[in-house]
């Protein structure tokens, strides 16, 4: 899924990949370094995990003014703390405060970059996505609101997908823009690619809802009938999916005054 691959990154962008490959990781975690040209201090992007060397190697491209989470999940953050004690106390900001302080602070912080918050939560109540811009190029890093490769997963309890849907329609609005995903390989055109997440998104609610008049009404029942060839050692990523799926359209049933009981004998 989603739009052409970008063949190089602007100038001022530079991906340290994080060795922590796997079925949720893809390739491993993108941490995304900016800096405008000349001596500014540049900005790191979901430092990853806490390992001492790929956190070195982010270090060697210093100096750093400020370290910026997308969320809270530990393959994006974990390396925070420790990131910013290398760096000698770089401020570490986060929508979260569990995991930095507040984004307000980056205006006191001459990056030489305008650096935009979206709030685009669903994936985690917490995901925000950074549009960035310098000079007459611009690009949106997404974090896991949408992958390079594949679909995002919103699990329950902090995930919720139809804050998911919204948050997929404002970055469907930016077209043109380079997506400078959390995992997997950069894309041309963000809003191309919401597009094709929203429409997979809509297909798979159609799927879940049939499930549900067959009888399906648990996440493990439906992924029998929607994911009957599901790898085993991804089918928990796919009943948290179908967890977040039922809660949607039990929700979606209710506010259109369709009971779910009645819905099951359609």
């Amino acid at each position: 899924m989603g739009g052409a691959g970008l063949d190089g990154l602007p100038g001022w962008v530079t991906l340290v990949r994080a060795p922590n490959p796997g079925p949720m990781t893809l390739d491993g975690t993108n941490t995304w370094v900016l800096r405008a040209a000349g001596e500014t201090p540049g900005v790191v992007i979901d430092p990853g995990p806490l390992d001492e060397g790929h956190l070195a190697r982010i270090a060697d491209l210093g100096p750093f003014h400020v370290i910026l989470l997308t969320h809270g999940h530990h393959d994006h953050v974990e390396g925070a703390a420790r990131l910013s004690e290398i760096l000698g106390g770089a401020p570490v900001l986060a929508a979260d405060p569990r995991h930095g302080e507040p984004f307000d602070r980056l205006k006191d912080l001459e990056t030489g970059l305008d650096i935009r918050i979206l709030d685009t939560p669903g994936h985690t109540a917490d995901s925000v996505c950074f549009l960035v811009e310098y000079g007459h190029e611009s690009v949106m890093l997404t974090g896991d609101t949408i992958l390079g490769r594949g679909t995002t997963v919103v699990a329950k309890p902090d995930g919720d997908l139809g804050a998911y849907l919204s948050s997929l329609d404002v970055l469907a609005a930016y077209g043109n823009i380079a997506m400078l995903p959390g995992h997997g390989p950069v894309r041309t055109d963000v809003g191309v690619v919401a597009e094709e997440y929203r429409e997979h998104r809509r297909q798979r609610l159609e799927q879940v809802e049939a499930a549900m008049v067959a009888g399906a009404d648990t996440p493990e029942k439906v992924v029998d009938l929607v994911y009957p060839e599901i790898e085993p050692r991804l089918r928990f990523a796919a009943e948290w999916s179908a967890a977040a799926q039922l809660d949607y359209l039990r929700h979606k049933n209710r506010e259109s005054g369709t009971p779910v009981d009645r819905l099951d004998r359609l």
